[in-house]
């Protein structure tokens, strides 16, 4: 079979007032759009699994595009987002109305499968690996059909297979994709990620890790590599054993973890050698009125909220970037959160800054007990659920309230003069300790 693995990517902000301000700032949507334009890691770990029968072909589809079909195609295969759904089912119509079957998979299509289902012949739920192996079977006996899960079963990150690597290229992308652990301990409310395909939190053994590491190194000496997990750093037992391996590589590596990476010094010293040039930290809020209830199962970022400043200048003092997240219109946000993000990105003294609205997106708990209080404003356009538009009725302030006050933060953080100021200290005092360790 000749199977065709479409990636939906590309940034969508429906606030074209927002847009047009974004479009003029450094920084602004920044981190979004590197997301964006990486390679569905999902996709390739499935055409990772396919043998000598099969051929494989990868594509990404920028939002918007209607891409021109390729008839040769046997079976089709889509992964997307909620904000790119409506692209995904459009292509899948598409390519349903020449007869090629088509399945979908991926956090959209997992929480939705039977609104999926009205534009393709299957759906995977859950982890792609589990279910592949049926689902491309039914396809080559032509009975492909219905709704594939994997709920029930948890996938062994043992048996993970080589992704595809070799279907990119890699000209077109400015960091590859890794993962080496799946799932979060922490579950947010507002987190659609992957906690919604997974129940619990599970690594990659380190051997598979470094062997997808050399076969990128293998095709793109000195790459830059993002580490897909939601929290990386929770067992530290397994990154004292990679983490030495991946200095060995001499890579550069960027992923996300929470602040108690802070705690550990040696760990923070083992990671700069390794390569960790940069890390994101889920903050989500100056104010314990915009933590208290944000995880479901306890208040963990609430009891730090007094050590953060401390954290990120801990982090920082060893040369990592430190990229801090902040998510407005939380319950209990009032009009004077905005000035206090501005303020506290300034007292944490971080690198760089991001910036998004609350946004309940489907199958997390915010989604549901906004819907159960009746706040939902734009229920199933899921266009709009991109970080940046607002999609329900905020509790502290009007709607009108929120989505200026965005705009204006925007403006104020990622000015020209703010976001040189803010990267000028941090390159300043990464010479000066430079400076001092020479002494």
């Amino acid at each position: 079979m000749k199977i065709g693995f479409y990636a939906m990517s590309g940034v969508r902000v429906c606030d074209s007032d927002l847009m047009a301000i974004g479009l003029t700032l450094p920084g602004f949507v920044e981190r979004s759009q590197v997301i964006a334009s990486l390679p569905s890691l999902g996709l390739l770990t499935l055409a990772g699994m396919l043998d000598d029968r099969d051929e494989a072909v990868y594509r990404d589809v920028e939002t918007g595009q209607d891409p021109p079909l390729d008839v040769t195609l046997d079976l089709v295969v889509i992964s997307a987002l909620t904000a790119q759904a409506f692209d995904a089912y459009r292509l899948a119509d598409r390519y349903r109305a020449i007869d090629r079957p088509v399945a979908m998979g991926g956090l959209h299509a997992t929480v939705l499968p039977e609104e999926a289902l009205k534009h393709v012949d299957a759906v995977a739920v859950g982890e792609g690996e589990t279910v592949w192996p049926m689902l491309l079977d039914d396809a080559r006996r032509g009975r492909l059909g219905g709704i594939y899960r994997a709920t029930d079963r948890e996938f062994d990150l043992a048996d993970a297979p080589m992704p595809a690597f070799h279907l990119l290229d890699m000209d077109r992308y400015n960091r590859i994709t890794i993962q080496t652990t799946r799932g979060c301990p922490h579950r947010c409310d507002f987190c659609a990620s992957s906690i919604l395909l997974t129940n619990r939190y599970k690594h990659k053994p380190v051997a598979k890790v470094l062997a997808e590491v050399d076969t990128v190194v293998a095709r793109w000496p000195r790459p830059f590599i993002e580490f897909a997990d939601d929290n990386s750093f929770v067992n530290r037992r397994y990154w004292l054993e990679l983490l030495p391996e991946l200095a060995k590589r001499r890579i550069r590596w960027f992923t996300e973890t929470d602040v108690s990476v802070a705690e550990d010094d040696a760990l923070l010293t083992l990671m700069r050698r390794a390569g960790c040039v940069e890390v994101l930290v889920g903050l989500e809020s100056p104010e314990a009125a915009g933590l208290d209830g944000l995880e479901v199962l306890n208040n963990w970022k609430l009891k730090r909220l007094p050590h953060y400043a401390e954290a990120v200048r801990q982090i920082q003092s060893h040369g990592i970037r430190v990229n801090g997240c902040f998510v407005l219109g939380r319950d209990g946000h009032g009009v004077g959160i905005f000035d206090r993000v501005y303020d506290a990105a300034r007292e944490y003294e971080l690198y760089d800054v991001q910036i998004t609205l609350s946004t309940p997106f489907p199958g997390t708990p915010l989604h549901g007990r906004l819907k159960r209080e009746g706040r939902l404003t734009h229920e199933g356009q899921w266009d709009r659920c991109t970080l940046f538009d607002l999609n329900f009725v905020p509790d502290g302030m009007t709607a009108e309230e929120l989505t200026d006050g965005f705009r204006g933060l925007a403006q104020r953080l990622y000015s020209e003069t703010e976001t040189n100021r803010r990267r000028d200290r941090f390159s300043r005092r990464k010479r000066r300790r430079r400076g001092n360790r020479a002494a």
